[in-house]
């Protein structure tokens, strides 16, 4: 465990991040792997079909994995109060109301998948692909909830470094199943996706043992189960706040998979989900320092100490944007190797689209530095709005990008929405942040 409560800041938030960022390293890892086999193996339809699920399925489990995140601040708050009595009924609604939540969405997605592939114009000859791909993984999404469920609780009380171990471990076995399934039992996509549920299931199976021997703190018992209405609905409240925040952004990411689609040509495609996955490397520090000042803000917002995340706050902004300064200087030098490397492609339209859109977007990488640390240090300070106010903007500027410029501009328009919305979306985080009651506050460590 580890109190950020107390200390100098800067060593404190590169202790938590570091453990977060070499996990979130061996998830892209895992993911960039995964594309490789799939595109070496099976060829580039196959890797187009996966890729045209790969917006959906962010939608769905980022809304679960934000819905995790909320639950797990206010862990983090009970945790800096010192209040161990209420941090356990949490951790058992954390639990139960996660896996109501995946049961219902595995529910509900599995029943629309067709229709909701056929609506975002997937290729004719990639629908069925697709569709067997992405029903396997919807199945096992409650594996992902679950390990997401023990991983933010870990972190709420300052350890960052237990679910790193379980996800490094689950990572080779993923990358092991993968080859297994696809090339030696000749499964196809299938086989993809049966890897990547196994493995979660297992890294949840792993992390709750180890909760169970190794944290008193986090152990519930049945008359903790007796939820609290009042808990609940802060939770709930903060959980939706944080689900709904990331659903928005993927579900303009899924409008712009449509708009690519609908160009139907196979090369957009490959080139796109290419891109993303590289660019997923390069904005890794946003998505690390988000998390860890979500729980930094949580904890010294329960122990009354304001100041420290007003300090917290710009050293982060700081370390990212030295960060964005490199990815701005790869993008223009090395991007197309990158593009070769992760899609083992040789097209040429191919590598120097996806080169085109890093390019691009990397220029104004700082604004979405800012966006991801704001928006959830406001959620462990309590502001559940803001963030999603944002967020809808994002999801609105994608949207019309998609319906009404990618008809005429081809896949420029798709180039350009992100950049356009980042720079909309961050001014309402900017005047609420400089507004926030809790941020002018004089307590201090």
């Amino acid at each position: 465990m580890k109190d950020l409560t107390k200390g100098k800041i800067l060593p404190l938030l590169l202790g938590f991040a570091v453990p977060i960022a070499v996990g979130n390293i061996f998830q892209l890892f895992y993911s960039l792997a995964d594309t490789r086999i799939v595109g070496s193996f099976l060829g580039e339809e196959a890797l187009a079909a996966v890729g045209a699920t790969s917006s959906l399925n962010n939608m769905i489990i980022g809304f679960l994995l934000g819905m995790t995140n909320g639950f797990a601040i206010i862990v983090a708050r009970y945790f800096g109060a010192k209040d161990h009595d209420n941090l356990k009924r949490a951790v058992a609604a954390t639990f139960i109301l996660g896996i109501g939540m995946a049961f219902i969405f595995t529910i509900v997605s599995v029943s629309l998948l067709r229709f909701i592939l056929v609506g975002l114009q997937t290729p004719k000859n990639l629908l069925d692909l697709s569709v067997e791909y992405f029903r396997i993984i919807l199945f096992g999404m409650t594996g992902a909830m679950l390990y997401n469920v023990c991983a933010g609780l870990f972190r709420a009380i300052g350890d960052s470094l237990t679910p790193l171990l379980f996800l490094i471990a689950s990572t080779f076995v993923n990358i092991g199943l993968d080859l297994l399934f696809v090339c030696v039992f000749h499964l196809g996509v299938a086989g993809a996706a049966w890897a990547t549920i196994l493995s979660q299931y297992g890294s949840f199976a792993c992390c709750f043992i180890y909760m169970r021997k190794r944290y008193d703190i986090l152990l519930f018992g049945k008359k903790d189960c007796h939820l609290k209405r009042d808990m609940v609905k802060e939770m709930l409240s903060i959980g939706f706040s944080m689900g709904f925040m990331n659903s928005l952004i993927n579900i303009g990411s899924v409008a712009l998979q449509g708009a690519i689609n609908s160009l139907q040509d196979t090369n957009y495609i490959v080139a796109h989900t290419a891109a993303r996955k590289i660019t997923e490397v390069f904005m890794l520090p946003f998505s690390v320092f988000g998390t860890t000042m979500a729980t930094f803000c949580g904890q010294n917002l329960g122990a009354g100490k304001n100041d420290r995340i007003k300090k917290g706050l710009w050293q982060v902004i700081w370390i990212t944007w030295a960060w964005c300064a490199g990815m701005i200087i790869l993008a223009y030098t090395v991007a197309p190797v990158l593009v070769h490397l992760i899609t083992d492609t040789t097209q040429v339209k191919v590598i120097a689209t996806a080169s085109l859109y890093l390019r691009m977007n990397t220029i104004l990488y700082f604004i979405p530095a800012v966006i991801c640390i704001l928006r959830n240090a406001m959620q462990g300070i309590g502001d559940s709005i803001t963030p999603v106010i944002s967020s809808s903007l994002e999801l609105l500027c994608k949207v019309l990008v998609a319906v009404f410029l990618t008809p005429y501009l081809g896949y420029w328009a798709i180039i350009w929405s992100e950049p356009i919305s980042w720079v909309i979306m961050v001014i309402p985080l900017l005047i609420r942040i400089a507004n926030n009651p809790v941020l002018k506050g004089n307590q201090t460590n």
